[in-house]
């Protein structure tokens, strides 16, 4: 397939190449950028090849960064094929003043993750306490990550701790707890009198250092030592065993979350977006479902596109936006989880529950008119979703 791929790119560039003037030249380098970056990243909310051609004397300058170096590497041999002379800029990721820290866990309960390095800027995702990330470059106080769901977006030093390989492997392999409350707070003590080492949200994971009558004695991911009540938590390796996911696990989990607030990035119990509020109940089911719903509607079987709600089942998910139309793509916006009776549960200004059905007294029309498809996530788990216990191997 590659060597396909290959040979056709080869036919193309040789036709421009030939054709071009000294002038041309870097116009039609473009072009041929602009190819492999939609081939080794078609969606650079996982992917970086931001990469760009510029004349400098003779030669053509490639600048940017990105974390493909295969089609990095690709990208150069085949500007070198057809006789132009390169100049390869390009800042590979992870960026080399890291140096072997590459690797980090969220430190804070909640993280929030931006587009751009700053806090101004849009909240993209968040991560959650215990979570491991990717470390690709720093800039200034922030650190460019990547989740386990291959998110790629911006986190402040405060809210990483960084770490080496071997550090991570540490990190991975110890005794965990997992947080299984909407919110809370770590102690200095084993008494709720106690002065706060830091809240605590659903789905957090923390180091138990051991166990006593009420308390779990915790290491945060900066060494930090603090007390969790046992009612609120459970040994990581006891609940993902314990996980049977179903469609009244599914709804449970969604129904839990009612009421929390609409945050537009936000995938936790602060605040959740759409797809965020998706993402958590498949989180606490076991399952890693990708961030956004023009991701998520990617993956699962497709069971729906008409809106025969009867072929639904609890723990459906239903995909909400515009049809493809006059030359223009479908255009997914919003997404919710199937829960029985003709209701769906979703984030909107805040977690809570409508029905397809026009008779209902909680009918939501303006989501039926934009209704799409829906797609099955409970019995058909695809490359692009993980088991929640992958974030640690």
């Amino acid at each position: 397939m590659k060597k396909t791929f290959f040979s056709s790119l080869t036919l193309v560039f040789t036709a421009l190449l030939l054709a071009c003037t000294s002038g041309q030249k870097i116009e039609t380098s473009n072009e041929i950028v602009s190819v492999f970056k939609t081939r080794y990243a078609p969606d650079r909310r996982v992917a970086l090849f931001d990469v760009t051609a510029k004349p400098k004397g003779k030669t053509i300058v490639l600048e940017g960064m990105s974390d493909q170096l295969d089609g990095l590497t690709s990208l150069v041999d085949s500007l070198k094929r057809e006789g132009l002379t390169i100049v390869n800029e390009v800042e590979t990721l992870p960026a080399a003043d890291l140096g072997d820290k590459i690797y980090g866990v969220a430190n804070n309960s909640v993280v929030n993750i931006r587009s751009k390095p700053a806090h101004s800027a849009e909240l993209a995702t968040q991560a959650l306490l215990g979570m491991p990330l990717k470390v690709l470059k720093k800039q200034g106080g922030w650190y460019l990550v990547q989740t386990p769901d291959e998110y790629i977006s911006w986190i402040d030093s405060g809210g990483i701790q960084l770490m080496t390989e071997e550090e991570l492997e540490n990190w991975k392999k110890g005794d965990k707890i997992i947080y299984l409350a909407n919110y809370g707070f770590s102690f200095e003590s084993p008494k709720k009198n106690s002065a706060k080492v830091g809240d605590l949200a659903l789905g957090n994971v923390l180091h138990v250092e051991s166990t006593q009558t009420n308390y779990y004695k915790v290491k945060y991911p900066d060494g930090r030592i603090a007390y969790v009540h046992r009612s609120e938590a459970q040994p990581f390796e006891r609940w993902r065993a314990s996980l049977k996911m179903t469609q009244e696990s599914l709804v449970a989990s969604g129904k839990d979350l009612m009421g929390v607030p609409y945050l537009w990035g936000g995938t936790s119990t602060k605040g959740v977006d759409c797809s965020g509020f998706t993402k958590t109940i498949y989180l606490m089911n076991g399952e890693i479902i990708p961030r956004d719903a023009s991701q998520q509607i990617t993956a699962g079987e497709l069971v729906d596109a008409d809106k025969n709600f009867d072929n639904l089942q609890p723990g459906d998910l239903l995909f909400f936006g515009t049809p493809a139309k006059d030359g223009k793509p479908r255009r997914v916006v919003h997404v919710g989880m199937w829960i029985g009776n003709g209701e769906f549960i979703h984030s909107s200004s805040r977690v809570e529950v409508n029905s397809m059905d026009p008779n209902a007294e909680n009918f939501s029309e303006f989501n039926y008119n934009r209704y799409l498809e829906s797609r099955r996530y409970i019995t058909n788990r695809t490359a692009n979703v993980l088991e929640v216990s992958e974030m640690f191997n």
